[in-house]
């Protein structure tokens, strides 16, 4: 066993560590439903176009775009309206040259027609001598105000996702996105890594359980419940295993009994030299090749043990309850990611260039979604563009870029915040 407090830099430590460390990954399938913050285990291709028919963005007209070319408040386009879409039901009525049928928001685009005018750019031209207020009969006749472009106010077939693309790819922590997204697709259920048992147990004779009146020289147990925490926030499954005693004896059985029931054993307190202070032991006891890095070069947190005994990581944290959720988060849960096969994350914001401008409205606030990427040194933001109804425009995203309410947009190359 090395010698206690050979201290090294995190980073040497983290490297000394996962070269003796074995990833194990196993799978399991779960519904969709119950999916958020798993980790996908394979990469999902779309089963089919999304949507798999042409529809309408807003309630308005749907009418073939050349009809409306030139249309204006003072000269408008004259169209006759032939019939509506019901919503949920195919639009079997043909649109020819000079007519148009109504369609609502989400609704599917009839033959023919190639664009939406908004009902808010039309006008009825009342009948004669229809009664006031009276809905319009079919046939009836609307004055367009403003002309539409082809394609204009539609999602096309596949606009969102074609058939066969890369939906989602292994090593992905499903979002709430990422499950509607799926869940359009008709796909119910995926196949995601298995939530790692971490085992968890604490150390001191001076600890007593949260629920028990504190005697003299004696604290609550912390730790076991914040370090089981942010082990739910990992992905992970917690294993409570109560508090040991100051004596190695029950120490050692309670390891034991830890390293059979988990995946990962983080034993709190006990890692730093003392008399008393025998988890650098006791660990070493638990299998090869045993302790591998006694002390870190940080603070707070330096009395930490790495270990791997028999293909299996173990943690010694710091008994400071500051110390023990700083090392967790330094070394353990990303020992947790590795053991389910996770994507490498990003900080909750970071700083990336941006890849092309943006354009806003003064009194306005934006929010735009963007891809990271990375280009050589630098990281850049890519805006992922789309209507506000595709899933997939921010199923592709990786955060936002926030554009305050008195800017005019950011122009290409800019430094901004991106929040994951």
């Amino acid at each position: 066993m090395p010698a206690l407090y050979n201290v090294h830099t995190p980073t040497a430590a983290w490297q000394i560590f996962r070269q003796h460390l074995p990833i194990h990954i196993t799978t399991e399938t779960v519904e969709v439903t119950g999916a958020l913050d798993r980790v996908l285990a394979a990469t999902i291709r779309a089963p089919h176009d999304l949507p798999s028919f042409a529809r309408s963005t807003v309630d308005g007209y749907a009418v073939v775009a050349s009809d409306t070319f030139g249309a204006s408040t003072s000269l408008p386009a004259y169209l006759t309206v032939i019939g509506e879409t019901a919503m949920g039901q195919a639009a079997n009525l043909p649109i020819t040259p000079g007519a148009c049928t109504i369609v609502h928001t989400g609704g599917m685009i009839p033959p023919g027609a190639d664009a939406v005018v908004m009902v808010e750019q039309t006008e009825v031209v009342p009948a004669a001598h229809a009664p006031q207020d009276a809905a319009p009969a079919f046939p009836h006749t609307i004055e367009v105000l403003r002309p539409v472009a082809p394609g204009q106010n539609v999602i096309q077939i596949g606009e969102d996702v074609r058939e066969g693309a890369v939906v989602l790819t292994a090593g992905r922590r499903l979002r709430p996105a990422d499950l509607g997204g799926l869940l359009a697709l008709g796909i119910t259920q995926v196949l995601v890594a298995r939530p790692p048992r971490v085992a968890i147990l604490s150390q001191g004779d001076e600890v007593v359980p949260p629920s028990q009146t504190p005697g003299p020289g004696q604290v609550r147990d912390i730790n076991s419940y914040t370090l089981a925490a942010l082990t739910r926030r990992a992905g992970a499954e917690p294993v409570l295993m109560g508090i040991a005693p100051d004596r190695r004896e029950m120490l050692l059985a309670l390891a034991h009994q830890a390293f059979a029931q988990a995946d990962v054993v983080v034993i709190s307190a006990g890692s730093s030299v003392s008399v008393r202070d025998m988890t650098a032991e006791v660990v070493a006891a638990l299998g090869q090749p045993g302790v591998l890095v006694h002390g870190l070069s940080v603070r707070p947190g330096k009395p930490t043990i790495l270990a791997v005994c028999d293909g299996k990581p173990v943690f010694g944290l710091p008994g400071n309850p500051v110390s023990a959720m700083v090392i967790f988060d330094l070394v353990v849960a990303p020992t947790l990611r590795l053991f389910q096969g996770e994507e490498e994350l990003l900080p909750r914001f970071v700083m990336a260039r941006l890849a092309r401008p943006i354009a806003s409205v003064t009194g306005r606030e934006d929010y735009v979604q963007v891809r990271l990427e990375q280009r050589g040194e630098e990281r850049w933001a890519v805006p992922v563009f789309g209507k506000s109804n595709l899933i997939y425009t921010l199923m592709q995203a990786d955060g936002m870029v926030h554009i305050p309410l008195d800017s005019n947009g950011i122009s290409e190359a800019a430094w901004v915040e991106v929040m994951r």
